[in-house]
């Protein structure tokens, strides 16, 4: 809507078209990064799953939405447990596959996240918390996959 706008004031379409395909190719980029892990991200428990791209740095989560990149978290984690994703939160992450994992961060110094993610993506969603145990795949929905202090 806003090169809509743009257009009809002048600006040329050319120029909009660059625009467009900077945001494109630095949202494409970032997704790539080495450690990236596409997921879910839910603020205390409520409201709906946004989507987006998270990072571990050192105990730091840095956490992009997605499409247009329009909101970036940092959030310093003190620990993060995971369990399987039951079937009431099944419902509102999508494209995410059947095995999927939830995160729950406890925040410093106060609240927490949740953030959702493939299974194959548990270990990169744990970061620096994640043990040298493996994960398990025949956990129940009740039972804690793993958990980090």
């Amino acid at each position: 809507m806003i090169w809509a706008i743009l257009a009809l004031q002048g600006v040329p379409l050319w120029l909009c078209a660059i625009a467009i395909s900077v945001l494109v190719f630095r949202n494409r980029q970032l997704r790539k990064r080495a450690g990236s892990v596409p997921a879910r991200i839910r603020v205390d428990g409520k409201g709906r799953w946004h989507p987006g791209h998270g990072l571990w740095v050192h105990d730091v989560f840095a956490f992009r939405g997605s499409p247009a990149a329009w909101k970036e978290g940092l959030v310093q984690v003190a620990s993060v447990s995971v369990k399987t994703a039951g079937d009431e939160e099944k419902k509102g992450l999508h494209r995410l596959g059947e095995d999927v994992v939830v995160a729950t961060f406890e925040l410093v110094p106060k609240g927490s996240l949740e953030l959702a993610a493939r299974a194959e993506h548990a270990s990169l969603l744990l970061g620096p918390f994640a043990k040298v145990a493996p994960v398990s795949e025949s956990a129940t929905a009740a039972s804690p996959v793993a958990t980090a202090t």
